[in-house]
């Protein structure tokens, strides 16, 4: 391959990624999870009885026929296996739009759910949306009483002792689960077809594989006391219960982009408000219900709802690829992007972190336009480190108050093991997994690698190494002793040991660690062992899996073959064959936007349960890595000298 080929592709890139600049500085992307999110959009006009947007239906009906799967179902990710409870969602909302039970379509997913044991082997949140349109009892349900707002903090459950997104999917949960309505359905559409047994007969879901059995049949002893008890539970306890919880959500509503600014989080507020008799054009429930409409991709033909938005991560991240693309014009926008992010540090609004860290100084960004109670620690390290690297190309000190706050508040966050977590520190309950409620394993949001990499980076970037600071030598202490046997290393929000590996690469190699060191040489290894033969690299969901014993060949993506190749270049690799092998793989597969085609997800929201696929990590990903490859290849040094 010559320069001017390579020179060609970057240039394609860049230009395709700066005219995607939105008019006030920053990029966004849409974010597209599976089928579960759209068919819950439906559902939830459903439930509340709105005017059917027939127009909007079909489009929805068009995106999730699409992308029903092979065997039938719908899965997690593309070309994932059939997943029993997002595929009883998305059936459900295709008959809700009036899809006929005798399409093929339709008939091919009813065969495929009774094939694998009935509607009745869905997961916990898929029984709690049966129960709401009253197909199975809630005796199907787990108990989760909502006396839980008035539970001390030292006691073993507690809303400070779960993520985030746990808190804000649940408060308002509560207070459904509490009142037991039942959806409008005016429709009266019902799946009973999807059930094995009469829906009215299903009790208690099992243990999920996940679950360790002593904890899991302890915690089902205490729901069975729960379940006994709780219609004794005093009028008036309950009722405080019910406006604590109101309260709560309340002050997290978060305007426009609703509460927590994810779209579970958001619907169950829209619910909350309706079972408590609230009005439509009440202030609070109109502006939760229009945060939900936020959230609509809607194409000529299709359209889904989105998950959540990320435009403080794309922006972030896009600023990066530019920087490393370079060039004058180029490295105008990326301040205008920067100057963007400036006002979006949150800087006053101490959020639910204060649980862990009550002193700390708030300091972080979070990851979609608003969301001033939940910062989040990785978003943070990224957008700073691209601030850091503008300011010390320009010589100018824009951005030192915001460099500043963000390495207060990212040290004060780092957890008693060294390591960080996204959202909050030391939330290790990991007991609270085994309740029935929490058959996902994703109630909490402990500390990862690929996180600590990222804050390794930021610090490490602004002149702390392992030498010389304390907070860097407990992380890079802590990415060692986590390392796997094979050489790499878990990615938690990205897919997924080649996220990780590439993540802990670039911390390791900006901190000081020799690339001749042990750990550095088995991940190269690693990644040189796990390429494909076209030059790529790939890993699917299928690799989240609880009995994994090592790599899982997967289809080769533009953005995993990025993140494989920017971590052998952190390493020292940039003469590789494999990497000059992986930049052949990034150009030839370039289309004449100048973009990449790639359909599969490369993302995370909870292992085993949710994925994602972000629209612009093809975007932006592999221009960096050509980027990188090209400035290294005709510099005079091999070194990386940034974070990332």
């Amino acid at each position: 391959m010559t320069d001017p080929t390579l020179d060609q592709s970057i240039q394609s890139a860049t230009d395709a990624l700066l005219a995607q600049q939105r008019p006030d500085g920053h990029w966004v992307f849409e974010l597209e999870a599976d089928a579960t999110i759209p068919a819950e959009y439906v559902l939830l006009r459903h439930y509340l009885g709105e005017p059917v947007d027939a127009g909007l239906e079909q489009k929805i009906a068009v995106y999730l026929r699409r992308i029903q799967g092979s065997h039938g179902g719908w899965p997690l990710f593309a070309e994932g296996d059939l997943d029993i409870s997002a595929t009883v969602k998305a059936y459900f909302a295709l008959k809700m739009t009036g899809d006929p039970i005798d399409a093929d379509h339709m008939r091919r997913a009813r065969e495929a759910v009774l094939a694998r044991g009935g509607a009745e082997k869905a997961n916990v949140f898929t029984r709690i949306m049966l129960a709401l349109f009253g197909f199975i009892p809630w005796r199907a349900v787990p108990v989760m009483p909502i006396e839980i707002m008035l539970l001390p903090k030292w006691f073993p459950f507690h809303l400070d002792k779960i993520s985030y997104w746990s808190r804000t999917v649940i408060v308002p949960l509560l207070v459904l689960m509490a009142k037991k309505p039942q959806a409008r359905n005016a429709k009266g559409v019902r799946i009973d077809e999807l059930f094995l047994e009469p829906p009215q007969s299903i009790g208690p879901s099992p243990k999920a594989l996940q679950q360790k059995a002593t904890w899991f049949w302890f915690f089902r002893a205490v729901d069975n006391v729960l379940r006994a008890t709780e219609p004794f539970f005093p009028k008036r306890m309950r009722q405080r219960a019910v406006d604590s919880a109101v309260a709560w959500v309340s002050e997290r509503l978060n305007g426009e982009d609703g509460l927590g600014a994810i779209f579970p989080a958001m619907a169950n507020s829209v619910m909350m408000y309706d079972v408590l008799g609230y009005p439509e054009d009440h202030p609070q429930r109109a502006i939760a219900r229009k945060s939900v409409e936020k959230l609509l991709a809607v194409h000529e033909h299709e359209a889904y709802c989105q998950p959540c938005v990320s435009p403080i991560w794309d922006t972030g991240l896009v600023c990066h690829a530019l920087l490393e693309a370079g060039g004058e014009q180029t490295e105008a926008q990326v301040k205008r992007g920067l100057d963007w992010l400036v006002p979006k540090q949150i800087l006053d609004l101490r959020g639910d972190w204060i649980a862990r860290r009550p002193d700390l100084r708030p300091g972080g960004w979070a990851f979609q336009y608003v969301n001033a109670h939940y910062p989040d620690v990785d978003d943070t390290a990224v957008v700073a480190m691209a601030m850091d690297r503008v300011q010390s190309k320009s010589g100018a000190k824009d951005f030192e108050p915001s460099l500043a706050r963000a390495r207060e508040w990212i040290v004060g966050m780092q957890s008693e093991n060294g390591a960080w977590g996204a959202f909050d520190a030391d939330n290790e309950f990991y007991y609270l997994n085994n309740i029935p409620f929490a058959d996902h394993g994703a109630l909490l949001d402990p500390p990862t690698e690929d996180v600590t990499a990222r804050c390794v980076s930021m610090l490490a970037q602004f002149g702390e190494t392992v030498a010389n600071s304390a907070p860097v030598q407990r992380a890079v202490d802590y990415l060692r002793r986590v390392q796997l046997a094979e050489g790499s290393w878990y990615g938690r929000w990205g897919m997924n040991y080649i996220y990780g590996t590439w993540s802990v690469l670039c911390a390791l190699n900006t901190a000081g660690v020799d690339h001749g060191a042990p750990e550095m040489r088995k991940a190269v290894d690693w990644l040189v062992r796990i390429q494909n033969q076209d030059g790529g690299w790939g890993e699917d969901g299928a690799s989240y899996k609880l009995d994994y014993h090592g790599y899982e060949k997967a289809p080769s993506t533009a953005s995993q073959t990025a993140w494989a190749l920017l971590g052998l270049m952190a390493a020292g690799e940039v003469n590789h064959p494999a990497v000059a092998c992986g930049i052949k793989y990034l150009t030839a597969n370039q289309g004449a936007d100048g973009f990449w085609n790639e359909p599969r997800y490369t993302a995370t929201g909870f292992p085993r349960v949710f994925y994602l696929r972000y629209h612009g990590y093809s975007k932006f990903f592999p221009l960096w890595a050509m980027a990188r490859y090209r400035n290294l290849k005709s510099g005079n040094t091999r070194q990386v000298a940034w974070g990332m």
